[in-house]
């Protein structure tokens, strides 16, 4: 991950997509970002699912997450991520648990500028500008925007007295049944 503090644009040849959600959300961004700025760059997608995306150019490499099963094969694809010179990396962060560890493993370990892409169909840039943005979509993602908030601080506050309440009963159970047991 590149570019968070410093305001220069990278001067790679090469966009990488992390297909770590629905396929709509790509085929719905790459109408949008090809023609406004991506239109010069190759893109290589990495991915779980099979066929390529619709609108997805023909001229990059699809890497697909299930031919890299173990930790040596892993090692693999990053070292040749790494040395074909990606200027970015967008990846899908929708409220679907597909490829998160794949996801934040490629962004911190390519080399390139990051975008996120969220359900809607939008992106944003990590990048120390959109703070306020990012600090939003964390905390929609933990669910601690609006009144959601207050309920979690709420049960993070009962959670040792639930564990201590839980840990009594089970005491005063067993303590029970071994008096019983004793006489």
């Amino acid at each position: 991950m590149k570019y968070v503090i410093s305001n220069r644009e990278p001067a790679g040849k090469r966009i990488l997509l992390i297909e770590s959600g629905s396929r709509s959300l790509l085929e719905g961004l790459l109408p949008i970002i090809l023609p406004a700025w991506a239109g010069n760059y190759e893109i290589d997608l990495v991915t779980c699912f099979g066929g390529l995306p619709v609108g997805m150019p023909p001229n990059g490499k699809v890497y697909r997450v299930t031919d890299y099963g173990t930790k040596e094969k892993r090692e693999q694809l990053v070292r040749e991520l790494r040395t074909r010179d990606y200027a970015f990396t967008g990846m899908i962060c929708s409220a679907e648990p597909l490829m998160t560890k794949w996801k934040w493993m490629l962004a911190f370990r390519v080399p390139a500028k990051v975008f996120i892409v969220n359900e809607n169909g939008d992106y944003f840039w990590i990048h120390r500008e959109n703070l306020a943005i990012m600090r939003e979509f964390v905390l929609t993602r933990m669910g601690m925007e609006g009144t959601g908030a207050i309920r979690v601080v709420a049960r993070l506050a009962a959670f040792p007295f639930t564990v201590l309440y839980l840990l009594l009963y089970a005491f005063a159970v067993h303590t029970r049944r071994a008096v019983r047991r004793a006489f």
